[in-house]
């Protein structure tokens, strides 16, 4: 698809910008971070902070226009055949394991590996992986991992929010007219709200449809496990900001933003 939307052989696709890890590392930050924010402080590093300037800059060389045109709450961070009691329980186990939080997970002594999620279920079925993580329960529900895992993780650590894009290609988005880039931006600010809304609504009669009908163990992973995966994140950041000159500046950005914010989050929401 990144090749597709860029030569113009479609005129553009969906995605999120965390696929795109082989061709330019730094889109990662602009898709969903470890540990990271949540949809509301997100965006508003999106819109203000500086991440869409971001996005452009690194889309552009590949002659794409990006458009976030998605958010979604938090989602699981893992179905498992067995009980996981504690981070060592994960070693030696092949997942499925999406973006930034793989690394980590890797860390961790997983083998990863990043299935389009039509091909997970055989997957988990035939043994080929041990484990999954996907999305949020809604969507998980649909897909049917219960039937091969009963085992349910949270909170999703990896992703507790996660953007998704239009992607266009470049030269048909600059020959439009500043009314349709208008209406197509307007149209994707539109659908960010009402997916975001969407989302946070459906899961708890997801919740309960997997534990009430299908016996889905659902667990909440413990603090000392979060902590452990929280300083193999902090490993993984500083080890790929050293690596990357642009990860560097958008990490610096996104950081810096959760700093400030922090003055205001503290003194604005009850935890």
């Amino acid at each position: 698809m990144f090749d597709a939307v860029g030569s113009g052989a479609v005129e553009a696709g969906w995605s999120t910008p965390g696929y795109w890890a082989g061709r330019v590392p730094a889109l990662q930050l602009l898709a969903a971070v470890p540990f990271g924010p949540r949809a509301g402080e997100y965006l508003a590093w999106l819109k203000f902070g500086g991440g869409e300037e971001f996005l452009e800059e690194l889309y552009e060389p590949h002659n794409i226009k990006s458009l976030i045109c998605a958010v979604i709450a938090p989602e699981a961070s893992g179905w498992f055949r067995e009980e996981i009691t504690t981070v060592e329980d994960l070693r030696g186990l092949s997942m499925r394991f999406f973006g930034l939080g793989a690394k980590v997970m890797e860390r961790m002594g997983v083998s990863t590996q990043l299935l389009a999620g039509g091909d997970i279920f055989p997957a988990l079925e035939l043994g080929t992986i041990d484990a999954t993580e996907f999305s949020m329960p809604a969507i998980d529900l649909n897909l049917g991992f219960y039937q091969v895992a009963s085992h349910y993780y949270f909170p999703g650590w990896h992703q507790q929010s996660t953007f998704f894009d239009l992607m266009i290609n470049l030269d048909l988005w600059e020959s439009l007219d500043d009314r349709t880039q208008l209406m197509i931006e307007t149209v994707c600010d539109a659908n960010i709200t009402y997916g975001l809304a969407e989302g946070e609504a459906i899961q708890t009669a997801a919740l309960t449809t997997l534990e009430e009908e299908h016996g889905v163990n659902i667990h909440r992973w413990s603090e000392e496990s979060l902590a452990s995966l929280e300083a193999a994140w902090d490993e993984v950041a500083a080890e790929l900001v050293a690596e990357d000159e642009d990860f560097a500046r958008v990490y610096e950005s996104y950081s810096t933003f959760r700093e400030g914010y922090t003055r205001w989050s503290d003194l604005a929401y009850i935890d």
